[in-house]
Order: structure tokens, then C-alpha cells, then sequence
């Protein structure tokens, strides 16, 4: 899976926000916090306010807040709203692609990807990082030494 810039962005700014409670952030303590160019995290703030992951008040005592708790704010939602479906396949879903002859168990095999992933993403939210309280078996799975082995492709 390719983790885009703005993905990751997002979801640091979504977790300084769920850090900060309820009150109002600015995007220019966002950026800073977290070493984002502000002017890219602006257009990605505006994704998810128009997504309605994140509410915002403009002015002097504005900024942005979560538009719901952290804690019913998976990853998986926050890349849903800033980049699309989990997995694709050449731009399209997983069961509507079709193979035929020796490839055609692909399928399954990017269905299978897929639900790994929603394994995953669906089931940490913002709270569960900002609050470093992963659950327990993302512990598990990056207990595994194998998990931090760079694999590189075979020639």
C-alpha cells in the first residue's frame, strides 16, 4: 500500500486535533506542529471539512475541531475522504475487475488485500493514536520482526 502525502497529513493534523479537545485549532499551529507545508494542509483541511470529518469557524477565535469524537474516527475514514477506497486496482474496485486464464485467481487475491487492510484501518482510530492506546493487535502484528524487514523485489 503507498501512503500519499496527503493522506499521512491528514491524519497527523486529525490526530493534533484530537489532542486538542474541542476547541478550535488553527491550520497555521497544524502545519507547525507537525511539519506540514501549510498551504497543502489548507486544501487537505478543506477535504475534510467538505468530507465532514472536521468542522471550521473562521476569525479570531476560529480554526478547526473534529466534527465527531476520535474515538468514532477510523484511519480508514479519514483516507476514504482524502484519497478514495482503500484498494483499487487500476483505478477501479477489487470485484469489478475481471481476469481470464492463468491470472484469473488475481481477484481474489486483491479482495484479499483489501480486507486485510480494513482489518486494520477500520479498527484504529484518531483516539487510539493520540492517546497511544493501539489495540492490542496492531502489538501483535508489529511484534512480529518480520513486520520491520525491508523486503526488497527478487531478480
Amino acid at each position: 500500500m503507498h501512503i500519499t502525502a496527503r493522506v499521512d497529513y491528514a491524519v497527523r493534523a486529525l490526530i493534533e486535533l484530537a489532542s486538542a479537545g474541542p476547541r478550535p485549532v488553527k491550520a497555521e499551529f497544524l502545519a507547525g506542529a507537525q511539519s506540514i507545508p501549510h498551504k497543502f494542509l489548507e486544501a487537505v483541511l478543506a477535504d475534510l471539512r467538505r468530507g465532514g470529518l472536521v468542522a471550521s469557524r473562521r476569525g479570531p477565535e476560529g480554526g478547526y475541531w473534529l466534527s465527531r469524537p476520535a474515538a468514532e474516527i477510523s484511519i480508514a475514514d479519514v483516507i476514504r475522504t482524502v484519497e478514495g477506497p482503500l484498494a483499487s486496482v487500476r483505478g477501479e474496485r477489487p470485484e469489478d475487475v475481471r481476469y481470464s486464464g492463468p491470472a484469473a485467481g488475481l481477484e481474489d487475491v486483491w479482495i484479499a488485500v483489501r480486507v486485510n487492510l480494513r482489518a486494520v484501518l477500520e479498527n484504529v482510530t484518531l483516539a487510539d493514536v493520540a492517546e497511544a492506546h493501539l489495540p492490542e493487535f496492531v502489538a501483535e502484528l508489529t511484534a512480529d520482526p518480520g513486520a520491520w524487514e525491508r523486503r526488497r523485489a527478487t531478480v
